[in-house]
């Protein structure tokens, strides 16, 4: 019987969702969060192990000798030292694209508000003012259509080419920077160089994973490329995005404005520059969250597990 210990469950489970199935294949042990101290007396003994933030460093998963599997509850494994865990002999699965959905829906969430500002009309009527006003309609700020504008994206992955499927459906332009084209997208893409892109998007929406080469790709230099009145988006990685010099940015008016699922800290300490910025939207990485898309990532999960201990072990990474 398999030992299997969840480090930190609440975000993936607050309670809407069931571990029974995982249950039934193994002793199974939930931990709400789990504080760095707390990892290697929680998880030792353990055959399997649960994370989706817990950080398993090399020092850790060399002091957990029964461990044999690590299932990560999200898409990216870099919480995982993976040459560690590959010395050791064990297996590493993560889920891949349970979120794509969700996440391209959060996106355009996010863009609509920039465009049209519900929450602010919609709060406006609340206050009494359309009841109070001379007219029959009023505008409290400026509305943006989308049809006609150009939409760059960095990261044309599965998540980047849904958001343009729904860009082209909007009779949006879209361009990528992507090295290899896409044959077999159903929408015309434009391809180009990142000074290019930036200083001919309208919207820019980052897709991209964090790694060296897109470390603060959105940095001092690259906003002085984008247009005035041009948005960014990112639902992807917090460390896409200079934090600093995006707040200067918004500050200065060097680019109209900014809408984030994620940040470079998270969450994000009271000194961050860009929660208090009014021309910056930020939700508290819920992109991913919805229940039918945690719903997926659970039964991966399991499915991951289960195939492990069959024996022919699936979505194996690192």
């Amino acid at each position: 019987m398999h030992s299997i210990v969840i480090l930190d469950g609440y975000c993936l489970n607050p309670g809407d969702l069931s571990w029974e199935a995982l249950e039934s294949l193994g002793t199974v042990t939930v931990y709400d969060r789990t504080a760095p101290d707390e990892i290697i007396s929680r998880a030792q003994g353990a055959t399997i192990l649960l994370t989706n933030k817990t950080v398993l460093s090399a020092e850790t998963i060399q002091k957990l000798p029964a461990l044999q599997f690590i299932s990560v509850l999200a898409t990216g494994y870099n919480i995982v030292d993976t040459q560690a865990a590959g010395s050791q002999g064990i297996l590493l699965s993560n889920v891949p694209a349970y979120s794509t959905d969700s996440v391209a829906q959060l996106t355009w969430a996010l863009l609509l508000e920039l465009t049209h500002q519900v929450g602010l009309h919609a709060s406006s009527v609340r206050r009494g003012d359309w009841s109070s006003s001379l007219d029959f309609s009023y505008q409290k700020s400026p509305l943006m259509e989308l049809s006609g504008l150009t939409l760059g994206i960095i990261g044309l992955g599965v998540i980047g080419q849904k958001v343009a499927q729904i860009a082209h459906a909007f009779g949006m332009q879209i361009q990528s920077i992507e090295r290899a084209k896409k044959p077999s997208l159903s929408y015309p893409v434009s391809y180009t160089d990142l000074e290019t892109l930036l200083k001919t998007s309208d919207v820019l929406s980052l897709h991209a994973p964090l790694n060296a080469e897109t470390d603060k790709i959105i940095n001092a230099k690259t906003l002085t490329w984008m247009k005035p009145t041009s948005f960014i988006l990112n639902t992807s990685r917090g460390g896409l995005i200079d934090s600093e010099a995006l707040a200067q940015a918004l500050e200065n008016k060097v680019i109209a404005g900014a809408a984030l699922d994620v940040l470079d800290q998270e969450p994000p300490p009271s000194t961050h520059p860009l929660p208090p910025s009014p021309r910056c939207l930020i939700t508290p990485h819920i992109a991913w969250a919805t229940f039918a898309a945690r719903q997926r990532l659970l039964d991966q999960t399991i499915q991951n597990v289960k195939s492990f201990i069959e024996g022919h072990p699936i979505n194996i990474v690192g």
